[in-house]
C-alpha cells in the first residue's frame, strides 16, 4: 500500500524545527563567545547591585538583578547543554531526505546517543548518525576547509569481519539471509512525498547485486550496475569506473569489511545515497546511536 503523501510530507511545525535544528547544530566557537560575553556582564553587575543600600533598591535595580540572574542561568544552561551533554550524551538531529523512509520520514526530529558509542561499537541494525565522506555529498553540502558539513543517519549493515553481498535485492551476512522488514521501494515526486511501490515494480528493481572487493589495497562497492555514484552528481566519483574495469572487478571475490570501518545503507533502498555508492564508514566518523522520534510529537517513536 502506498504510504500516506501527508504523512511522509509532514509539514507543521517547520519553523520550530529549523530553528531548533539551527540550535543544535550552533558551532562550540560561537557558544564560547555567548559564555564570555554574559560572564562579563555579570561581573560588571555584580559589584554595583551588592552595593546598592536596601532603600533604594526599586527603579533599575529590579531589571538589572533579573538580567544578572538570567545571564546566570544562560551561562550554565549552554555550558551544561553544549559542553556536557551535546558532545558526550546526546543530540537532536533534523531528517533532511527520504533515504530511511518509512523507519524515518522527512523533516521527523530524532535523538541521537552519543554515549553509547563511546563504549560499544555499532551492531548491525543499529540507526546510526556519522559524517559522511567527502565524495559521498553534493558540492553545497561541503564546507569551505573541505569537510561536509552535514551528518547522515544511514542503518548499519555489517561491521568489522562481516562478509556482506545483495544478492538479487537479498542481503546476506556471513553466508546467511538477513531478514529486512524495514526496507522499502518507493517513488517519490518531489523529495518529501514518496509512495511505496506496487510488488510487480519492485520485484523489478529489486534485483541489484553488491558486494565489496579488493582494488589496489582498498576495499571497495561494487554491485551490478557498476561501482559509481547514483543519477546526481557527487563532490568526487570516486568510485566511477569503465564497464571494463567495471567487469573486472565484478568478478573478483566478495571479501569482509575491514577492522574499524562499517557499511551503511538506507532502509528506502532505491533512493538512498549509501555505502553501496561511496563506501566504508571508518570508525571515527560515527557520530551516535539514533534512539527516537521526538517531534512531531504526534510521530514519536523508539526508532529500530
Amino acid at each position: 500500500m502506498p504510504f500516506p503523501l501527508a504523512q511522509v510530507a509532514n509539514p507543521q511545525g517547520e519553523n520550530l524545527r529549523n530553528t531548533i535544528d539551527a540550535l543544535a547544530r550552533t558551532p562550540l566557537s560561537e557558544i564560547l563567545i555567548l559564555v564570555t560575553v554574559c560572564t562579563v556582564l555579570r561581573l560588571a553587575l555584580a559589584g554595583p547591585l551588592k552595593n546598592t543600600p536596601v532603600h533604594l533598591r526599586s527603579g533599575f535595580y529590579p531589571v538589572l538583578k533579573f538580567l544578572n540572574e538570567a545571564m546566570d542561568a544562560i551561562v550554565y544552561a549552554a555550558v551544561f547543554v553544549f559542553m556536557i551533554i551535546r558532545p558526550f550524551a546526546l543530540q537532536t538531529f533534523l531528517i533532511p531526505s527520504g533515504s530511511m523512509v518509512s523507519t524515518l520520514l522527512v523533516n521527523d526530529m530524532i535523538v541521537a546517543n552519543k554515549w553509547v558509542y563511546r563504549t560499544s561499537d555499532p551492531k548491525p541494525g543499529d540507526i546510526v548518525v556519522f559524517r559522511p565522506p567527502a565524495w559521498g555529498v553534493y558540492p553545497e553540502q561541503l564546507g569551505a576547509d573541505g569537510v561536509p558539513k552535514v551528518d547522515f543517519i544511514k542503518r548499519c549493515i555489517g561491521g568489522p569481519g562481516d562478509l556482506v553481498e545483495i544478492r538479487k535485492g537479498e542481503l546476506f551476512r556471513n553466508g546467511q539471509k538477513v531478514a529486512e522488514p524495514y526496507v522499502k521501494y518507493t517513488s517519490t515526486m518531489d523529495q518529501i512525498r514518496f509512495t511505496e511501490l506496487p510488488p510487480e515494480r519492485r520485484d523489478q528493481i529489486a534485483q541489484d547485486d553488491f558486494k565489496l572487493v579488493e582494488q589496489d589495497g582498498e576495499v571497495i562497492p561494487v554491485h551490478s550496475f557498476g561501482p559509481y555514484t547514483n543519477s546526481r552528481d557527487l563532490v568526487v566519483s570516486k568510485y566511477v569506473v569503465d564497464p571494463i574495469d567495471g567487469e573486472t572487478l565484478r568478478a573478483k571475490p566478495a571479501v569482509k569489511i575491514p577492522e574499524g570501518y562499517y557499511l551503511m545503507m538506507g532502509d528506502n533502498r532505491n533512493t538512498s545515497s549509501d555505502g553501496r555508492y561511496w563506501g566504508l564508514v571508518p570508525r571515527e566518523s560515527i557520530v551516535g546511536k539514533s534512539e527516537a522520534i521526538w517531534f512531531p510529537f504526534s510521530r514519536w517513536q523508539v526508532t529500530r
